[in-house]
């Protein structure tokens, strides 16, 4: 299917998403949305999807006008979004979710949709069980599940949501050949990501975006210089961390173990010094999160030790350890960091400690006001946490961390982001890092994970396997490691 967008406009208040958005899509094509984070590159892609209704304009398919009120307006129409979170129901088991939105309601034939699951995976070589818990899949298997469910459904464009966020390489490599067969099969694929070497390695187009508007498309192989240019309006330079002297011991985890669900870690060490920043690395599932989760209190140990300044703090409630300056940010920005229905200053105020009983507001507004211009969050005090970018999302988080912190624990910090956000992140962690907080963060990113850590952690089936240091090792090393492997010429 050809699609064309003319003119859309939507607007959240006073505020612009999309402003007068102009996009065609070729046939057999993909075509890439580029812009940084708060363009407006979701909210359109939502609109296209039914998710969001355009205040005006048009959208064209194989030269037909429609009208799309609802994700299954969308699909009926052979429009389908992979978000990046899938949406999938983690209760209900595999083949349960390949029949959400199926047209056959109460009729359904199960035995004949299970046999077109298996063909679906089969063709595109998903390893799924449809008898299998959602809940046990990684994110790059709860995307091939959606992925066979559009298809099932008749999806003939297929959206794309930074697809590549939070899943290994190797589910990558599955990932994008999937969708050069779909496209080769006269599919239109939208792919949205920050990535530009992913853009370049997939992509025939790309449009570009800034500030609700389009500012240009370019067809590929273009620089990715001029792509950033255009993203940005300028330059943008990636600054790696500066190597700082090291303080003493800070955190001591000895002998940890822990079970939760369908993993477990056992008799795990690790020492961790004032101003230190470890990188953990490992494909999804692999203990990272979980190790993290211990530390900060939410999942309680079934054995070892772990000391912050040598006092034994395993097994305290995370509301305790916020108080001794531990501080923990998940992945799921909107699902576990912030509150939907609640607005930036009220995470001020609950963020708080020190928020009276009774809460002048007009002040707490104002307070709000100016943690949004320093921390350059585009929304307003009073807008609510989910009608922010993803971007503006980890601004927002980092904006309401305390300021005096011993220990700092993150979840993919830079997940989703551009590249000058992502820079800001970082300039901000390693602030910190200067006052002697120690940070541990997990990232998929391996650039990542050797441009800011001094030592890397590798986790496999709730292990560490191995610990490096950043800068005597590389993206393939780490890439090998990962796998559990060691490279061959070593």
């Amino acid at each position: 299917m050809s699609l064309e967008l003319r003119d859309i406009h939507k607007h959240f208040g006073p505020v612009r998403a999309n402003d007068g958005i102009n996009l065609t899509v070729e046939a057999g094509t993909m075509h890439g949305l580029l812009g940084e984070n708060g363009a407006g590159k979701s909210t359109l892609m939502k609109v296209l999807s039914g998710f969001h209704a355009p205040d005006s304009g048009e959208i064209i398919l194989d030269g037909t006008q429609i009208r799309a009120s609802s994700p299954q307006d969308a699909i009926g129409h052979g429009i389908g979004m992979l978000h990046q979170d899938p949406l999938v129901f983690l209760p209900f088991s595999v083949i349960d979710n390949f029949l959400m939105q199926s047209p056959g309601g109460l009729r359904l034939n199960r035995r004949s949709a299970r046999r077109q699951f298996e063909e679906v995976c089969e063709r595109f070589q998903f390893s799924l069980d449809p008898s299998a818990s959602t809940r046990s899949l990684t994110v790059g298997e709860r995307q091939q599940l959606e992925i066979a469910r559009l298809l099932w459904l008749g999806a003939r464009v297929l959206i794309l949501d930074e697809p590549t966020t939070g899943i290994s390489a190797p589910q990558r490599v599955k990932l994008f050949a999937t969708l050069r067969a779909l496209a080769e099969e006269g599919m239109s694929v939208i792919f949205v990501s920050h990535k530009l070497e992913e853009v370049e390695e997939l992509c025939q187009r790309v449009t570009v975006m800034r500030q609700g508007k389009v500012v240009g498309h370019a067809e590929m192989p273009t620089p990715a210089s001029q792509l950033v240019e255009m993203m940005f309006g300028a330059p943008v330079q990636v600054e790696a961390a500066q190597p700082i002297e090291l303080g003493d011991s800070l955190l001591r985890v000895k002998d940890l173990s822990v079970k939760e669900r369908l993993l477990s870690i056992e008799a795990l060490s690790v020492d961790v010094r004032a101003g230190e920043v470890i990188g953990l690395a490992g494909l999804g599932g692999s203990g990272q999160n979980t190790f993290m989760r211990a530390v900060a209190g939410l999942v309680s140990p079934a054995g070892g030790e772990i000391n912050l300044d040598g006092k034994q703090i395993a097994g305290l409630p995370y509301r305790d350890l916020l108080d001794v300056g531990i501080q923990y940010l998940p992945a799921g920005r909107l699902e576990e960091g912030l509150v939907q229905g609640l607005s930036i200053t009220e995470h001020f105020v609950l963020s708080n400690p020190d928020t009276p009983f009774f809460v002048d507001w007009d002040t707490a507004a104002e307070h709000a006001a100016t943690a949004v211009t320093a921390n350059f969050i585009k929304g307003r005090a009073d807008s609510n946490a989910e009608e922010l970018s993803g971007g503006n999302m980890q601004r927002l988080l980092l904006a309401m961390l305390r300021p005096r912190l011993r220990l700092l624990m993150m979840e993919h910090p830079t997940r989703g982001l551009d590249i000058e956000s992502a820079n800001w992140v970082w300039s901000q962690l390693l602030k910190r890092r200067e006052d002697g907080t120690a940070i541990i963060f997990a990232s998929v990113d391996l650039d990542e994970l050797l441009r800011y850590s001094n030592r890397i952690l590798v986790f496999f089936s709730g292990k560490v396997i191995s610990e490096v240091n950043a800068s005597d090792t590389d993206v393939e090393e780490l890439g090998f490691l990962i796998g559990g492997k060691v490279r061959e010429n070593q």
